[in-house]
């Protein structure tokens, strides 16, 4: 009857080349660490920029103006409250007419910013096709001054339109190149807090030097 019993040493050697990758891992210098996590993280932050399609953002200003029996801290004062009635659905359901957008894309996509200086309104819009992003800014400050001046004589301010938005020639999103850096730069990161977080090589200690005991003495001086 055959012995199919495997063989020892094959297993060993096999058993020795598959941990072989193991102990090379652990020779590779520090800094490799930092290296791969900024490699890795500048592919996948220049693949994001590539892939992600463009944002345009534009902006159009109206200023609040005080009328006949007001001043110019109630116009400020009004300018606030405009810049948050701006985004609210009784201007952007006017909007939408002008814009040729859903309410629904305003509302996510339309940002107005006051000053506490100056009584002006900054309404800001994005979207991926430049000319959809000046329509949509300026019909929103067009429905927002309509609506402002409906009230008027009770408010005694006005708004006008200071500056229409226009359509922008660049992107405002980050570009291919800065979405690389900024994912090398995390890539980094993470590969130093690897580098800080693994496990420490414990050096080997040789083996303590044997010294003969009292037995041994003896019986060499017995010999002499």
């Amino acid at each position: 009857m055959t012995d199919r019993t495997p063989d020892r040493t094959t297993m060993t050697d096999s058993a020795g080349r598959g941990a072989a990758p193991l102990p090379r891992l652990r020779t590779l210098p520090p800094w490799s660490l930092l290296a791969a996590g900024a490699l890795i993280g500048g592919v996948a932050g220049g693949a994001y920029g590539v892939l992600t399609p463009p944002v345009y953002t534009a902006t159009s200003y109206v200023v609040a103006v005080p009328t006949e029996g007001s001043d110019p801290q109630s116009a400020l004062g009004f300018a606030q409250a405009y810049g948050r009635v701006a985004t609210q659905l009784a201007v952007l359901g006017d909007a939408q007419v002008w814009a040729g957008v859903p309410v629904s894309t305003l509302r996510e996509n339309v940002r107005t910013a006051t000053s506490p200086d100056a009584p002006m309104v900054a309404v800001s819009a994005t979207s991926a096709r430049p000319d959809v992003a000046a329509d949509m800014a300026n019909a929103v400050s067009r429905a927002l001054t309509r609506h402002a001046n409906d009230a008027g004589k009770s408010t005694r301010v006005e708004l006008q339109q200071f500056a229409r938005a226009t359509r922008p020639t660049e992107a405002s999103s980050a570009s291919a190149a800065v979405t690389g850096l900024v994912g090398a730069a995390a890539g980094g990161l993470l590969g130093g807090l690897a580098l800080l977080v693994r496990p420490r090589r414990t050096p080997r200690t040789a083996p303590a030097a044997s010294v003969p005991g009292p037995a041994v003495a003896v019986d060499a001086h017995g010999q002499l």
